[in-house]
């Protein structure tokens, strides 16, 4: 038996206006506030950003506290944002003494968001309240990363954008950094870009402001999210555009005032102290370490695709500083400084696959819907040799006898004293001692000072005690493994 000639309606001509119908596999988002199937699969959905931020803060915080155990500071900025806070917390000046006597913090950079930490560094006055903090501050980011791009996506590609917003190395590297301000500056950055992508205008804005009491920088971020605003309503709402143009106005001005104004003014020096790290050698100084981390930044990250999304003007702030700087800490993917590149990056991915799904190539179309998947595999990939890796060693769990030598040897120390330290005794002295940095006291003479001499840069500790202070007699109070004590014996 033959099947009859199917029919077909005769062909039209197409509309070459027409958006093509997305390609396979996009989830095509239902208007807000639409039925979206049965309440407990929604409920479930719900869960899952808080989830991956719940095991993301576990991962973080085990991170920091059992570096912290291991007496594994990298640097001096946990005791200095230590000694701030504790200023706030008793309702002081915010005095780092680590970067020298009576140092106000505001007249280093402009962060004044840290103060509330205060409260509960008034509750647990210890370091480990600000890398406890910090660690649930970037964990709590993938919450609106992770609801944004599920939002646009789908649940599974959604999650798998934040998993690679979780494990990148941007954000794995700021972890492993103790403590910087800039863990308030990541989710801000995220529940604006979330505020953004959901079409809620006021509300990415007013989450984009508070960006400019993180960081002198920051407020030209904020005036970034506020242009993307302004870009995407220009047409439909003159009077959100106008707001938003306004907010960028405003994150402009509060930057320049930081910049010339404000920090002068709690600077002992009367400036603001890193303008120096500008201008020498240009922007093509080290341009080989800047593509390499520009390319860092873009393909693990997001495939490059990233950059078909407006929303990749926020990160060109932060980009821009630091390329134009002469100090090749800022150029490296090392530190803390990508982190907040990182909810900018998958969020404009997110952004970018959504908007490629109207592409007339399908190429491009089947290249996007791989991506989340491709991110997160790449995030996963290079985990192990990332910082978080170290929490599959079981050497990371154990404290050694050296550690609980060197903390019986500090613990000689009375409560109130003044100490000269460098960065191995520091986190374990500032919550309860007057701590300089070793040095820099500036005329003041401290009761005691307490180095790591592990590998003998310091020399004999009495002659380099003598050559810090050439007024005053010092006395080797006890050495273990490397550190060693010293008392003022005048």
């Amino acid at each position: 038996m033959t099947t009859p000639p199917r029919t077909t309606a005769p062909a039209t001509p197409a509309d070459p206006t027409a958006a093509p119908p997305p390609g396979p596999g996009f989830r095509i988002p239902r208007p807000r506030g639409g039925g979206a199937g049965p309440a407990p699969a929604r409920a479930r959905r719900d869960w899952v950003p808080y989830a991956l931020a719940g095991v993301l803060f576990v991962a973080y915080a085990l991170q920091s506290l059992l570096r912290y155990r291991r007496m594994e500071t990298l640097s001096w900025d946990l005791g200095i944002f230590t000694q701030a806070i504790s200023g706030y917390a008793h309702l002081q000046a915010p005095v780092a003494d680590l970067k020298g006597p009576g140092s106000h913090i505001l007249g280093d950079h402009f962060s004044p968001i840290t103060a509330l930490l205060a409260p509960f560094y008034r509750l647990f006055p210890s370091p480990v309240t600000l890398l406890v903090a910090q660690a649930l501050l970037f964990a709590l980011a993938a919450v609106p990363v992770t609801r944004a791009a599920t939002r646009l996506l789908g649940r599974a590609r959604g999650l798998a954008i934040g998993a690679a917003f979780g494990l990148s190395w941007g954000v794995q590297r700021a972890v492993d950094f103790d403590f910087h301000e800039i863990c308030f500056a990541v989710p801000l950055i995220a529940f604006s870009l979330e505020a953004l992508l959901a079409r809620r205008w006021k509300a990415a804005l007013w989450w984009a402001l508070p960006l400019c009491l993180v960081k002198e920088d920051l407020g030209v971020t904020t005036a970034a999210i506020a242009l993307v605003v302004a870009y995407r309503v220009l047409r439909t709402s003159s009077r959100t555009a106008g707001w938003a143009l306004l907010t960028a106005a405003l994150g402009l001005l509060v930057s320049v005032l930081a910049f010339t104004v404000v920090i002068p003014a709690f600077n002992t020096s009367g400036g603001y102290g890193y303008w120096d790290k500008l201008g020498e050698g240009g922007p093509l100084d080290g341009w080989d370490t800047k593509v390499r981390t520009l390319l860092w930044i873009l393909v693990p990250t997001t495939g490059l695709l990233a950059l078909r999304s407006p929303l990749v003007l926020a990160a060109l702030p932060t980009i821009g500083w630091r390329f134009l700087s002469h100090d090749d800490h800022y150029w490296s993917t090392d530190w803390h400084y990508s982190a907040v590149l990182m909810p900018v990056l998958v969020l404009a991915l997110a952004d970018a696959i959504d908007l490629t799904r109207r592409s007339p190539r399908p190429w491009l179309r089947s290249y996007a819907l791989q991506l989340p998947t491709a991110v997160a595999a790449a995030a996963l990939a290079l985990t192990p040799y990332q910082p978080l890796s170290a929490l599959t060693d079981p050497a990371t769990y154990r404290r050694s006898e050296k550690v609980a030598r060197v903390e019986e040897l500090l613990a000689r120390i009375p409560d109130g004293a003044s100490v000269e330290s460098d960065v191995g005794p520091i986190a374990r002295l500032v919550s309860r001692c007057r701590v300089f940095w070793v040095g820099g006291t500036k005329g003041v003479v401290p009761d005691w000072i307490a180095l790591d001499n592990g590998d003998g840069w310091a020399g004999p500790p009495v002659e380099y005690a003598k050559k810090l202070h050439p007024h005053a007699r010092y006395t080797l109070v006890d050495r273990t493994d490397g550190y060693v004590l010293l008392k003022r014996a005048d």
